[in-house]
């Protein structure tokens, strides 16, 4: 049994893929008999108390733009540092590489334990939609890999990440660590049924579907330009999830006529709800050149809704086109050109959708099986031993 420190920006109930990621590694540490502690920024309408694990808390302010997230403020939050000070970690995990991952190289530092950060994020791509300067991109890229540069070891959730943290000048060595899926399950014909049921929507109508951030670095402008050019075709489009783009998102959906077939569910914090989507829909609209290794890929496929991708794209590597997915170019005429092909060929998408279930949904507790076994190499390293 060892004491973990998983320390990040987000958590439930914001349910982002990096939140969903350490939330299911605190649940299954907790499990395999861990003292698990969640070091996370103070969430508005947060339960923490629902865990069996501790969450530790701390100040917040929205993020200017960007709501749902917030930023913590850690060192101006005395009751917050005197809880910290009573916790003695053999291992921390930073899932983020800002304030509360520099939290997390603090107190490694301070009580001589190792330190695992994970890349999850492009974070690039976020820093030049909010700066537009170059130079400045380049420079917080700097102190995002000297961040990574302070860790005993960097982790990334699939082997084409690799190429993006080294694009940002990171240098060091690297390990594949997979995420995994807490709906990887088995469900009957008749829980696919009741979904499409519950949600309104007809055994014979074709859903698309799109869970994630409503931000443009997505490619959701390119979803919508899509579904235009596919209005002669019947069909349901739902939206999962919010995000500073989801009123503009809104707009172009009702300037383009698509209200009567495009629903915007906004953010869905319970996971049975998420699932319900999932279970409904046929076909899984995924074009980001965003994502780095996306949860709602594999949690889509292990409902059995397989994605079409950009090829080419990070995100898209885990796929091979026509057998656990599919993949088309990043251009309009491309993507929704594969999307019709695929609604006229629903025999098709079932199969593939079945197949990526078995090919790339991996259950988290298989997952940090693997996460607890690097955990104890670490630490008896780290000591020596």
């Amino acid at each position: 049994m060892n004491n973990i420190g998983l320390f990040c920006d987000v958590f439930p109930p914001l349910m982002d893929g990096v939140a969903v990621c350490v939330q299911n590694y605190a649940y299954w540490l907790d499990k395999k008999q861990n003292n698990v502690t969640a070091v996370v920024p103070h969430l508005k309408d947060a339960n923490f108390q629902q865990y069996n694990y501790e969450v530790l808390d701390f100040l917040s302010i929205p993020v200017p733009g960007r709501k749902p997230y917030v930023a913590g403020l850690p060192h101006l939050d005395p009751g917050f540092l005197k809880k910290l000070k009573t916790h003695q970690f053999d291992i921390v995990h930073a899932h983020s590489p800002f304030t509360t991952g520099n939290l997390a190289v603090q107190v490694a530092r301070k009580q001589g334990v190792p330190l695992i950060a994970t890349f999850h994020s492009k974070f690039k791509d976020d820093f030049k939609k909010e700066v537009h300067s170059d130079f400045l991109v380049k420079q917080m890229l700097k102190v995002v890999v000297n961040f990574f540069n302070k860790a005993d070891e960097v982790w990334v959730p699939q082997e084409s990440v690799k190429e993006v943290i080294r694009e940002y000048g990171y240098k060091g060595p690297l390990e594949v660590v997979d995420n995994g899926s807490d709906l990887a399950t088995d469900y009957p014909d008749s829980f696919f049924a009741n979904a499409r049921a519950e949600l309104g929507i007809g055994q014979d109508e074709f859903v698309l579907l799109f869970v994630g951030q409503h931000i443009w670095q997505k490619n959701t402008r390119l979803v919508i330009d899509a579904l235009e050019k596919l209005n002669d075709l019947p069909f349901r489009m739902f939206f999962v999830g919010t995000g500073y783009a989801a009123n503009e998102m809104h707009q172009l959906v009702h300037e383009k006529g698509l209200d009567g077939k495009v629903t915007f569910t906004g953010m869905l914090t319970k996971r049975e709800d998420i699932v319900k989507y999932y279970a409904a829909a046929d076909l899984f609209l995924f074009p980001s050149l965003y994502d780095n290794a996306p949860l709602v890929v594999r949690e889509a496929a292990a409902l059995h809704t397989p994605a079409i991708m950009v090829e080419g794209s990070t995100a898209a590597t885990i796929l091979r086109d026509g057998e656990n997915g599919f993949l088309s170019g990043g251009d309009l005429d491309s993507f929704a050109g594969k999307v019709r092909s695929l609604m006229a060929d629903r025999a098709l998408v079932r199969k593939v959708g079945i197949q990526a279930s078995r090919s790339i949904v991996r259950p988290w507790e298989d997952v940090v099986e693997e996460v607890q076994d690097r955990y104890k190499a670490l630490i008896a390293r780290k000591a020596g031993k």
